[in-house]
């Protein structure tokens, strides 16, 4: 169950940044669209409300690595070194 919702997340995080990406850059023939990061502020709540504080040139960076940081926790407390026999003494 841990490793799906690591691997879960992690797949979610990188499908919105690429979408992102693609539509921020207008990649692959793709228009550019504002809304392109919108899947991003889900994955990166509640560090994504941080963003506002930064300079403007900055948000759309701060917005695609927000998410990380939610990665960065799951992984942490999932931590898969964790002792599986069940004897935590």
């Amino acid at each position: 169950m841990k490793s799906f919702l690591r691997f879960g997340f992690l797949l979610a995080y990188l499908t919105a940044l690429a979408l992102f990406t693609v539509g921020t850059f207008g990649l692959l023939g793709a228009e550019k669209d504002p809304l392109s990061g919108i899947f991003l502020i889900p994955l990166g709540f509640p560090w994504i409300i941080l963003v506002d504080f930064a300079p403007e040139r900055f948000w759309p960076w701060l917005a695609a690595l927000a998410p990380s940081l939610n990665l960065l926790a799951i992984w942490l407390f999932t931590n898969p070194t964790d002792d599986k026999s069940g004897d935590h003494t």
